[in-house]
């Protein structure tokens, strides 16, 4: 616990060893806000020795869970009332969130020569591939000629369908339809955990005993909706699969006939 006195010794054991200073340097968030955090109760006091208020990685970390819960849109306000919460609502809300993102593909960076290689990509074609591969979010602009893949799994899957004759401007095309509809369901998902599973909950002021059904609720809300979407769409390829097979098969008897 802080300890707001003025005589703890050299302090040597403690591991509030920063000074208020050093404290903006490690979090990244000045003086000024360090100070106007602490005055509304957000932080917690320094560990003062010999007049000098010293602060630890407890405090890194609360200012860094304050920063993360603004990033999500919470006023400070709502911060506090979360941060007061003996249930320590507002470390779970972040870790629901990093478990809900942890799978994330870890992104590749790429030079406008490289893609243009890889897709086989024009000079007269680039400007417009580009504009759609970044209005997707397939790439991202990263400077000096330089994109970031945000997800090199999917840039593989258009690599594959290059090599294997189709333009990607095409592929693109694709993607966007898929971008749509799967954009839905993921929303679909969030809203039945949203509203079946939290809301309850939250009405129910949260009971203690009921957070490590919220946990795992969460933790398996991801795999549970990739596994439903794989499912569903595997039937509906099957059938797409089959009447696109049938007309061409149609199409080659009738061409046979003499």
């Amino acid at each position: 616990m802080p300890v707001s006195g003025d005589d703890r010794g050299d302090g040597a054991e403690s591991p509030n060893q920063l000074t208020i200073e050093q404290l903006a340097a490690e979090s990244g968030m000045s003086v000024r806000n360090i100070r106007s955090h602490q005055a509304r109760g957000l932080l917690r006091p320094p560990e003062v020795r010999l007049r000098v208020g010293y602060y630890g990685p407890e405090h890194v970390a609360q200012l860094g869970l304050i920063r993360d819960l603004q990033g999500e849109g919470f006023n400070l306000a709502g911060i506090k009332r979360l941060l007061d919460d003996t249930q320590g609502t507002a470390e779970r809300l972040m870790r629901f969130k990093e478990s809900l993102t942890e799978h994330r593909e870890r992104a590749e960076t790429l030079t406008l020569g490289e893609l243009g290689r890889r897709f086989r990509v024009g000079a007269e074609q680039a400007p417009r591939v580009l504009a759609k591969a970044e209005k997707l979010g397939v790439l991202v602009p990263a400077g000096e000629g330089r994109y970031e893949v945000p997800s090199p799994s999917l840039l593989a899957v258009a690599e594959e369908v290059v090599d294997r004759g189709m333009p990607v401007e095409a592929l693109l095309s694709v993607f966007e339809e898929l971008d749509r509809h799967c954009d839905a369901v993921a929303h679909a998902f969030v809203r039945l955990f949203v509203t079946q599973v939290w809301r309850p909950f939250q009405r129910s002021d949260m009971p203690a005993q009921r957070w490590p059904e919220i946990d795992a609720a969460i933790e398996r809300l991801r795999p549970l909706a990739t596994d439903a979407l794989l499912a569903i769409f595997s039937g509906r390829m099957d059938g797409q699969i089959e009447a696109a097979f049938g007309e061409i098969t149609q199409r080659l008897s009738e061409r046979a006939r003499p």
